[in-house]
């Protein structure tokens, strides 16, 4: 599980991230990286719509992907805010496919936050 330090709370960190930030995307999710050039900690961000489906699937997959993110913490450079955008094909992705898919981008989207920074 994810510590409070390690999740975006405000909106407007939310829409940062999501405008400034680098994208990867899948059939399942859309993940933005951003780098804030401070030695901060690195925090993730989740948003997951109704489209995904009942409120019993939307907080499935969120905690599934709090763990994985969790799992992920070591390997993101620090300064790094996170959001990771699940898309109604998330629903029925099992755990082992939601952390390719966030492993995935995690990897492509670091050396471009790094370079990306101010």
């Amino acid at each position: 599980m994810l510590a409070r330090p390690h999740r975006l709370t405000r909106g407007s960190d939310y829409r940062m991230v999501v405008r400034r930030g680098s994208r990867c995307g899948g059939s399942r999710l859309i993940t933005s990286m951003l780098s804030t050039g401070e030695s901060g900690t690195v925090r993730f961000g989740f948003i997951i719509s109704k489209q995904v489906g009942t409120a019993v699937v939307r907080n499935t997959v969120r905690r599934r992907l709090k763990a994985v993110c969790a799992e992920a913490l070591p390997r993101v450079p620090q300064g790094t805010d996170v959001v990771i955008r699940a898309l109604p094909a998330s629903a029925t992705a099992s755990f082992a496919e939601l952390r390719a898919d966030v492993d995935r981008c995690l990897t492509r989207l670091a050396p471009a936050s790094a370079a990306g920074t101010p």
